[in-house]
């Protein structure tokens, strides 16, 4: 097994993770555990998501959040989710550096989801790219439901080569390949991966698992083996898809950097900061982290 010397951990708990909470998580409280994520060594943060409140109440504070962060922007960048270009225009306002699109694999999805097929959903973001291109704003593609869909089933592997090769085209300078039901085995990751590969370089690529069936660290292992080397992982184990019923959280930030750590792969992060910071969110939410590792840490489930 050919391994990497480093990993780049892409942090989304503090948007995809806490956006499905149903209780409001109050501004200083996603604040608090933003800086726990940074001072662990992590330099991409998710932060939040400039979308309507109607559609996603925890982020109605995305301004708040992100005047806040940009006063501290330094090492560390904290994009954020940004689906059209009403939404980019708010962000850059709010001081944003970098921020995301997020497209899918699946008709179903998509129409879920953003309420557009796929080919609309593309549409929808020329804008978006046209802007950021002009005031040299980075922009991250997620593609969901890379393996399957909780209303079509399976997804063939050419539909996510050709959804990931068009939002690079357009300009993304790095796409997330999301197993967002978290039903994948590491043969669904390989076929995907060697699908995407002939039209994406695989440097320009990032793997986001969901663990419903216990399945994520193998399928990032998989991902690693075939060349990835940026992972997106969530603190806590934070998160689920409020349109994918079933599916459970990211893989936790904890569980992928200690599986790194004993394969000797550099990361940068600390993994006793990141156990603070999900025993900071998870005392707070009232619940254990989502997280072996947490929980082994700290068998009595008493926050750091």
């Amino acid at each position: 097994m050919t391994l990497p010397g480093k990993i780049r951990i892409y942090e989304v708990g503090p948007r995809d993770g806490l956006q499905n909470e149903p209780e409001i998580v109050p501004t200083e409280v996603k604040l608090d555990l933003i800086t726990r994520l940074a001072s662990a060594g992590l330099d991409r943060i998710e932060a939040t998501s400039f979308v309507s409140p109607k559609w996603v109440p925890q982020m109605a504070d995305n301004a708040e959040v992100m005047a806040a962060l940009s006063k501290k922007q330094g090492r560390v960048v904290f994009p954020v989710l940004t689906p059209n270009l009403q939404g980019f225009e708010a962000a850059i306002q709010a001081g944003a550096r970098e921020v995301a699109i997020f497209g899918a694999a699946s008709e179903s999805f998509s129409r879920k989801n953003i309420n557009c097929s796929i080919a609309e959903s593309l549409d929808r973001f020329k804008p978006v790219m046209t802007r950021a291109a002009q005031q040299n704003i980075p922009v991250r593609g997620y593609v969901s439901c890379v393996v399957a869909c909780p209303y079509e089933g399976r997804i063939v592997p050419e539909i996510v080569a050709d959804v990931a090769a068009r939002m690079t085209d357009m300009g993304c300078y790095e796409i997330s390949l999301g197993d967002t039901t978290g039903v994948a085995t590491p043969k669904d990751i390989e076929d995907m991966l060697t699908a995407v590969i002939h039209r994406v370089p695989i440097n320009r690529l990032a793997l986001h698992c969901h663990d419903t069936y216990g399945q994520a660290l193998a399928n990032i292992l998989c991902g690693i083996t075939m060349g990835i080397r940026v992972i997106d992982s969530s603190v806590a184990g934070l998160g689920g898809c409020p349109y994918a019923q079933g599916a459970s959280g990211n893989v936790a930030t904890e569980d992928l950097l200690y599986m790194l750590n004993g394969m000797d792969i550099e990361t940068g992060v600390d993994l006793d900061k990141i156990l603070d910071a999900a025993w900071y969110i998870a005392d707070f939410l009232g619940r254990p982290p989502a997280s072996r590792v947490a929980v082994a840490r700290h068998p009595n489930q008493k926050g750091s």
